[in-house]
């Protein structure tokens, strides 16, 4: 081979180096760009780059086009770089599994990983399955209370910044401060979405009940009451509402008008979401009880203890109120029973 034939040969070769090269690199962009993936509430997910997170919600890049997506409509985002203990840890703690969340979370140091969103969602969903087992008596409410506030102000352009003042509320009103968990829920109803607002406005009525003012609750409850529901979220905080309407009315001595309304909505109720359903039978229960039916109290939780003790926070609910209402049927042994349980299970709950 000559050395015009072998220099031709060398530029052909690089050149097609250099082609190669290019493609690769047009598609790492691509593969980059396409990176993140976001799971909305409604099932639809995207797929593109997260390009910035405020409170209100996130930007996100897809197909060229960036979008604008509100907080309340998020499940979840994955993120190019999770590492695998947040991606089941994430998801395990969206199943409700959240032992087994934090377990995975466990193996991630939120300050060793790619990018700081993806170290801000190990923190948050470390905080919510501690929040959780706190709820259910679990864990130190206390100490989690700290981590929350302590996320919210180092994170307060977070997507997740409404729910961590939602479990901030509940944990509030579980430590029986009623009026800073109205303050964190009314705070709710600055969330861009509809279902977050009308959250904000059933979590306040909630805690102006635990209160004691029945009538301010009432005011908040009949709002939600009557929305219409568009969505299965907004359904569901509908018929909680309509729930806590009636209990409203039963420590309103309107025992009738509270009866009634309970029966409607158990009448209504899918009882395959069990959450849900042992939410309502919980609140049936404290209907009873405030219209002095003892014995129709029992069965309503004894309701949630037998056929839905899968749901820890309500599960404990039952236990508590059936280690009283026992001795009031005449049966004080099974309240000492129930009261064992809920020791054993969920020692922290009555604290």
């Amino acid at each position: 081979m000559d050395q015009r034939t072998h220099r031709g040969s060398n530029r052909s070769f690089r050149l097609a180096m250099l082609t190669s090269l290019a493609i690769a690199c047009l598609w790492c962009t691509s593969a980059s760009a396409q990176s993140d993936r976001v799971y909305l509430n409604n099932g639809d997910v995207m797929s593109g780059r997260l390009e910035k997170v405020v409170r209100q919600g996130i930007s996100f890049k897809a197909g060229g086009k960036t979008e604008n997506i509100p907080a309340g409509d998020i499940q979840k985002v994955l993120l190019q770089g999770d590492p695998p203990g947040l991606v089941k840890g994430r998801q395990f703690a969206l199943e409700g599994q959240y032992e087994e969340a934090l377990e995975e979370l466990k193996s991630v140091d939120p300050n060793d990983v790619p990018r700081q969103v993806i170290g801000t969602e190990v923190q948050f969903y470390r905080l919510l399955c501690q929040a959780k087992l706190a709820l259910s008596g679990r864990g130190d409410r206390k100490s989690v209370v700290a981590g929350l506030r302590a996320f919210a102000g180092e994170n307060s352009n977070s997507w997740h910044f409404y729910q961590t003042a939602e479990m901030l509320g509940e944990l509030a009103l579980a430590l029986g401060d009623n009026d800073r968990a109205i303050a964190y829920f009314k705070s709710l109803a600055s969330a861009p979405t509809k279902n977050t607002k009308v959250r904000s406005k059933f979590l306040t009525g909630v805690a102006k009940l635990a209160k004691g003012d029945a009538e301010a609750a009432a005011d908040d409850l009949q709002q939600v009451a009557g929305i219409e529901a568009d969505s299965v979220a907004l359904a569901k905080t509908k018929t909680l509402g309509r729930i806590k309407l009636a209990e409203c009315y039963a420590r309103s001595g309107r025992n009738d008008e509270a009866i009634k309304l309970a029966d409607a909505v158990l009448e209504d109720l899918d009882p395959l979401d069990l959450e849900l359903a042992s939410k309502v039978y919980n609140s049936r229960g404290m209907i009873f009880e405030a219209t002095g039916d003892f014995e129709g109290a029992v069965l309503a939780f004894l309701h949630t203890e037998l056929l839905f003790n899968s749901v820890p926070q309500s599960h404990a609910e039952s236990l508590s109120h059936l280690a009283q209402l026992w001795a009031k049927v005449g049966k004080p042994e099974r309240g000492a029973k129930a009261r064992q349980e809920l020791g054993q299970r969920y020692p922290g709950y009555d604290q």
